[in-house]
């Protein structure tokens, strides 16, 4: 099975985080890799289970969209969040579990399975990279750093 897990430290607590992570006004801030935008009106969070994720992402050099389409499998604020791209061959699921540090900070694991070969690539591994450190920027704003 095709896996990649990231992780990532945040001075924030699991409940912001786990905010961020299923509020559209928030996403819009951060969702996608550098070069890219994700306006909220491209963002559908149905927050139950079964219900729609979706985030459309526009690059910035040439206006061309990727659609990203997911239904929530599991919901645990602000422990855990689990989704499947149904659309992606295999059904790649993300799971996203968010480890309070007890000292104002959060570890966030993201792991994926099922993931498709393009999406293990060094530069697409190097894009999400680049959309965490637009979070920890996101949240270094949001928290007024």
């Amino acid at each position: 099975m095709s896996e990649l897990t990231f992780s990532r430290v945040h001075r924030a607590t699991p409940e912001l985080l786990f905010d961020c992570m299923t509020t559209p006004e928030h996403l819009a801030r951060f969702w996608g890799p550098a070069g890219t935008t994700t306006p909220p009106g491209g963002i559908v969070v149905d927050l139950r289970l079964g219900g729609a994720f979706e985030t459309t992402m526009v690059n910035a050099a040439d206006g061309s969209t990727y659609t990203m389409r997911a239904v929530y499998a599991e919901i645990d604020r602000p422990h855990r969040l689990v989704w499947i791209e149904p659309g992606v061959e295999g059904g790649m699921r993300t799971e996203v579990t968010f480890v309070d540090l007890h000292d104002g900070r959060t570890e966030v694991l993201t792991h994926q399975t099922n993931v498709p070969a393009a999406y293990r690539s060094a530069a697409a591994r190097a894009g999400f990279a680049t959309s965490l450190d637009r979070f920890d920027a996101y949240l270094a704003e949001l928290q007024g750093a």
